[in-house]
This record gives structure tokens, sequence and C-alpha cells, in this order.
């Protein structure tokens, strides 16, 4: 059997299975809207596909519930634990890619007094719900996760800031 290339959605449904223990391509599609979509989205479509190749790859394992719908569920084979840990142990960096459609519009010659104020008051109702998060459940978060919403919030504050500027700023 070739060796499968993982890319980050492997890795995203890999981590979800893990932290659920077992988990239907469905309940991964749920816990990736539920968790990581703020800053990684997954289509659903993915996610199933991935669930597929990783399965092909020995790196999931299938087992069909007994009774009911007869729905699929997965869990991590020591090999798909394996390959997760290597994941998370590795300091590789990639670049961000924003995908910030606000900036693409500026870019090709949107107006910023008619963007400006729209994005900043989306991304200010963002920010409060980050912060409200982090105030309401931030000391049951895990370290990474409450790192990972730090970072949510210190990026809306960034793109509040910016887009002020935008709104600021002479034709």
């Amino acid at each position: 059997m070739a060796e499968t290339r993982l890319t980050t959605p492997s890795y995203l449904v890999l981590g979800i299975i893990d932290s659920l223990g077992e988990a239907s391509p469905y309940d991964v599609k749920v816990e990736a809207a539920r968790t990581v979509a703020p800053f990684w989205s997954i289509p659903h479509a993915q996610v199933y596909a991935q669930c597929d190749r990783l399965t092909a790859a020995g790196l999931v394992r299938q087992v069909r519930q007994e009774g009911g719908r007869n729905r699929r569920v997965l869990a991590l084979t020591d090999a798909g634990r394996g390959a997760l840990a290597k994941w998370l142990a590795d300091p590789e960096f990639a670049p961000v890619e924003a995908r910030e459609r606000g900036i693409l519009k500026l870019w090709f010659g949107g107006r910023p007094k008619v963007l400006a104020p729209t994005q900043v008051v989306e991304h200010q109702a963002i920010l409060a719900e980050y912060e409200g998060l982090a105030g309401s459940v931030g000391d049951q978060l895990t370290r990474g996760q409450r790192e990972a919403l730090e970072f949510g919030i210190r990026y809306e504050r960034m793109m509040v800031d910016f887009w002020q500027w935008v709104e600021r700023r002479e034709p």
C-alpha cells in the first residue's frame, strides 16, 4: 500500500476523532463546526472524504454500530495516534492565508468608506463573542484551546483596529 500524504485537514480529522475517542464522520463535522471553525474551516464533504482516506490508509478503524441507523464509528489506530503525535511535535511554519473578503475587495478597488463601517461592526461582534467565551468557559479549556481562543481575540482586535484605520484615512 502506498503511503498516504496527510494534509492539514487530515490532521484536523485525526485530532477531532482523538479528542472524542471515537466518532462518526457526522460527529467530526459537528465538532469541527463547534470548535475549530473560527480559525480552520473544513467543508463537510471534505470531512467525509478525509474519513474515507484515513480509513483506507489504516490510520483510523471503522466499526458499524449495531442496531438503529447502523452508522459507522471511527477510532484512531496506533498508526493514526503516531501520525497525529508526530504532526503535533513538528514545529513547521506555514504562512497564514487570511482569506478576508473585505481585504480582497479593497485590493480590487472597493470603496473604503463603503466597506469599513460594516467590517468594523462585524469584527467587533466576533471579538465580543470570543471575549465572552473566554470569560465564561476560558478556565475550562485546555492550555492549547485557551491559546487558540486568545489568537482569535487578538486577531479580531487587530481587524477592528485595521478597519477603523481604513475608515479614518483620507480618500
